[in-house]
């Protein structure tokens, strides 16, 4: 990356305090670039998680693609594993482990989410990226805006929305690779065959994706995201937060670099409003904590680029909390984070047990409703189910049926099924036992289905066996 901005320490803007009109028109943002420590930290966050969900779809394992929701099959492969409908409710536990998770993140170190993983965070700053290579540093980006339209300014903005699409494009394309498949929706796209539907969700993310990161930006932490809303409630006196040190910067004012602040009565803060500049969100963080802050540390880096100029200690704007800032020595370990961790071990250990105990197969039972039961010549009695048999394993398994619960009970007819990977197969069974050894009207009786190939696999269900009163 190129060399940051530079910085004029003589050029002072004074702060403006201003009422805020929620219908006002939207005030376009200039971002100044600024390099640091913390930038780099969030290149390596967020790149990754970029570069993965792109690359993830054209991935393939057994000759499958590593992720993909089959959404017609209701299959979703995910990492060699097959999850059906009915394994809805591990995806809500693993939702809720991810809630709990972000509220201890958000506990112990404020937004940090935000400012370094999240989506919008990410897909934003590449589109702050290509707008500066396209048009040119913060000042050069406000005098092309002003100017009056040339074929300059023109192709400047060609080649910047360009871009904005071409991203966008990529980023819906993938996402619909997702429950399409990769190479599929490739080939289907170039040869023009691509159904009416998914072009119309590759189109709808592609605008949404140009319209999110690089119209609305920061309206859409400030005002749609409900996260900005409710983390303040997370917040309390030890968690780390981007802040201000007031009072080693105040009075804040101009002065020149190798004079003493002190004696002309000034904190550290020069007052170079390059906080102000470098924030996504146009906010100012000496002003407190303010919950469109999304704790990127962009000011971070150009506080302490200003603070190395002038020779003054770093940390007048930090990761630091409020019991630090009034003197306080921080609890680290407090309550609530002890409790949040706590909860997060036994949660992921239940869910990697379960996943571990999962058995690739369902089967469940519906007694048939229309007839209680049925009187064989023999004096015998029989009642009616239907099976719902799904083999949710990758390979195919000859299924053995069986029947427990009441005393000399047997399934009259087929007890062996064979069942194709992925096959859901409905079975109807009839199920003959003595009336003697019925020891109420509603007997309990179990159905088991065994793979005959591989003992492991089985399961078991439920049901009722009538008699007459």
């Amino acid at each position: 990356m190129s060399d940051p901005e530079h910085i004029d320490l003589k050029e002072v803007a004074p702060a403006e305090v201003a009422e805020i009109d929620l219908y006002q028109r939207r005030e376009k943002i200039y971002t100044r670039k600024i390099e640091g420590f913390f930038q780099r930290v969030r290149l390596f966050t967020g790149w990754p998680l970029l570069v993965g969900y792109f690359i993830v779809p054209w991935l393939y394992w057994d000759g499958r693609q590593l992720v993909l929701f089959d959404l017609p099959q209701r299959k979703f492969h995910i990492l060699g594993l097959t999850f059906w409908p009915q394994d809805f409710p591990m995806l809500a536990f693993l939702l809720i482990i991810a809630a709990f998770a972000l509220f201890a993140v958000t506990t112990f170190a404020g937004r940090i989410w935000c400012g370094y993983t999240c989506p919008q965070t990410v897909w934003t700053s590449i589109f702050m990226w290509l707008e500066q290579k396209t048009e040119g540093n913060r000042n050069q980006r406000m005098r092309l805006d002003t100017a009056p339209w040339s074929a300059h300014k023109a192709v400047r903005k060609v080649l910047k929305h360009g871009s904005w699409l071409f991203v966008a494009y990529c980023t819906g394309f993938t996402f619909v690779a997702y429950f399409y498949g990769a190479r599929e929706l490739l080939v289907d796209l170039w040869t023009f065959n691509l159904p009416l539907m998914a072009l119309s969700w590759v189109v709808f993310f592609t605008l949404a994706t140009y319209i999110n990161a690089g119209w609305m930006r920061e309206q859409v932490c400030m005002y749609m995201c409900p996260y900005a809303r409710f983390q303040s409630v997370m917040f309390d006196h030890d968690t780390l937060i981007v802040s201000y040190d007031a009072g080693r910067g105040e009075p804040r004012g101009s002065r020149k670099r190798d004079a003493d602040p002190r004696e002309l009565n000034l904190g550290d803060c020069v007052n170079c409003e390059l906080c102000v500049q470098v924030c996504p969100t146009g906010i100012d963080i000496r002003d407190g904590l303010q919950y469109e802050c999304i704790g990127c540390a962009l000011c971070i880096d150009a506080c302490n680029s200003v603070m190395d100029k002038m020779n003054y200690p770093r940390g007048l704007i930090r990761y630091t909390s409020e019991r630090e800032l009034a003197g306080e020595k921080t609890h680290w370990l407090r309550p609530r984070i002890l409790g949040y961790g706590l909860v997060l071990t036994v949660m992921i250990g239940l869910f990697w047990y379960h996943m571990l105990s999962r058995v690739p197969l369902e089967l469940s039972a519906i007694r048939d409703r229309n007839q209680l039961y049925i009187t064989t010549d023999s004096g015998a009695l029989e009642n009616i189910y239907t099976l719902q048999l799904a083999n949710m394993d990758e390979a195919m398994h000859e299924y053995e049926i069986s029947v427990s619960g009441v005393e000399g009970a047997s399934i009259v007819g087929d007890t062996l099924y064979t069942l194709d990977a992925g096959e859901l197969r409905s079975i109807t069974v009839r199920v003959r036992a003595q009336p003697e050894v019925l020891t109420s009207p509603s007997n309990k009786i179990d159905f088991r289905a065994r793979a005959t190939d591989e003992p492991d696999l089985q399961t078991s269900t439920e049901s009722r066996f009538m008699r007459p009163l």
